[in-house]
């Protein structure tokens, strides 16, 4: 893992905190200060700040400085599950209102979406980019591209995955119509109907009702909130069940935000090989880590084909671009069926328009400027919690991505929650949307993928205060 200069003198600060030298409240030393004393600059020493904010262990109180925030460790026992390994049928209602906007004529703080708000889209770049490709193609944009997407665009997403240690080959990757259609094949590729996979718990919605459209069955693998996707857990489900595949996001877990360590990664697929079970790996949040390097992927430790590795630009550029892709791995020949089967070719222009951006610096830059205004949006958005929700309200900080999971009370009545919130015109993503099993009742997610105007913060102060 790449070194930061920052690490002088945060790596102490740390230290401090989590081993209660420092208490809550105590005031650290002024970027005036520690430039002072370990010759850095500025910028430097404020980018250590950020990361120890986004660990929640320090806050900024504007016009004095920086605070110790941290909250101990046992506060992660509020998150911790107790599921066992149950065979489910993959059976629930439709939430889909409850994880889309909805649209509606009255103003609401929708917290409930996970793409990227209006404010934070780099609409120029992108249109300016859709607008020279097409001055550039002309009526070639009008015509069938090859099923399996653009060459030059499939040789762009390689050479980016070959930067955080992941090899894809050019023939067993798809180009497709997003993340979804994407996870599609690669279920579709890897499992009959019938056939048991294995899903995080929490999971997202959209997953699970890909799994309910294929009639698979499920066994729920709980989150730790301490490494993520429970590894003795799955190990124990693999001893005593046939499971075909897992899906998982190792990288930025919707919604916890937790990111898997390289040696849990290496475990994972260990355990796949020796049950040969197919590692279906969402990716999408890869890109949009707080600190640190670009974290590597499972398919970074897969040597015999079994990972199957998907992500789209929906989630980094902007939600109406629908373009993602899948490396297939061994499953290549029935993914690729399976592919042409639901429609042919994805849109030359976004083809092209993402092969532009990938081409030269602009979707680097783009990601850069990005990646920190969402660090910024979930301190933030921490902090609005902490200071408003009741008292023993459980929060992840999460590591990269853009949400947060968060557990009310048992007391709460959370029926009663939502209509309220409702009520107030504010948008969460109940918990029970993220599991088969109704284990996350007293759960929501917040989206903080937008700038927040006064209107969303007055919302989730509103929110949090109507029990508290």
């Amino acid at each position: 893992m790449k070194a930061y200069k920052f690490e002088l003198f945060t790596s102490t600060i740390e230290k401090n905190i989590r081993t209660g030298i420092f208490k809550p409240g105590h005031k650290l030393p002024s970027v005036r200060e520690l430039k002072e004393e370990y010759r850095l600059s500025i910028s430097t020493i404020q980018h250590g700040y950020e990361y120890l904010m986004i660990q929640g262990l320090v806050e900024s109180v504007p016009k004095s400085g920086y605070y110790v925030c941290y909250r101990p460790e046992s506060f992660k026992k509020e998150l911790k599950s107790n599921l066992i390994p149950t065979v489910r049928d993959a059976i629930f209602s439709n939430h889909l209102q409850l994880t889309t906007s909805l649209r509606s004529g009255r103003k609401f703080s929708e917290f409930n979406v996970a793409a990227p708000g209006d404010l934070l889209i780099p609409q120029k770049l992108v249109l300016r980019t859709m607008q020279q490709v097409v001055r550039e193609q002309g009526a070639g944009l009008l015509r069938y591209y090859p099923s399996n997407g653009s060459l030059e665009l499939k040789e762009n997403i390689i050479k980016r995955a070959a930067a955080h240690r992941s090899v894809i080959h050019i023939d067993e990757l798809l180009v497709t119509d997003g993340a979804l259609q994407a996870l599609y094949i690669a279920l579709a590729s890897t499992c009959m109907a019938g056939d048991i996979v294995a899903v995080e718990s929490p999971c997202v919605f959209s997953i699970l009702e890909v799994i309910r459209v294929l009639n698979l069955k499920v066994i729920e693998v709980p989150i730790d909130p301490d490494i993520g996707f429970d590894i003795d857990f799955f190990r124990n489900a693999c001893h005593h069940n046939k499971i075909k595949a897992a899906i998982l996001t190792p990288n930025f877990h919707n919604p916890t935000g937790i990111l898997m360590s390289d040696e849990h990664k290496l475990a994972l697929v260990t355990i796949a090989y020796q049950y040969h079970i197919a590692l279906i790996e969402n990716d999408i949040y890869g890109d949009l880590n707080f600190h640190g390097t670009r974290p590597t992927t499972l398919r970074s430790f897969d040597e015999t084909g079994l990972v199957l590795t998907y992500s789209s630009y929906a989630k980094t550029l902007a939600p109406g671009i629908r373009l993602g892709w899948l490396a297939a791995g061994k499953f290549m020949e029935r993914a690729e069926q399976i592919k042409f089967s639901l429609g042919s070719t994805v849109s030359p222009i976004y083809q092209e328009t993402v092969n532009k951006l990938l081409t030269g610096s602009s979707y680097d830059r783009h990601i850069r400027a990005f990646k920190a205004q969402l660090a910024k949006n979930a301190y933030f958005t921490v902090n609005l919690i902490s200071d408003n929700f009741p008292q023993k309200t459980a929060v992840l900080i999460p590591s990269g991505g853009y949400n947060i999971w968060v557990k009310m009370p048992d007391h709460i009545d959370m029926d009663y929650f939502y209509k309220k919130c409702e009520q107030i015109g504010v948008r969460f993503t109940p918990g029970f949307t993220f599991s088969f099993s109704g284990a996350f009742d007293h759960y929501f997610r917040v989206v903080f993928a937008d700038k927040f105007s006064d209107r969303k913060i007055e919302g989730i102060k509103l929110a949090g205060q109507l029990f508290k």
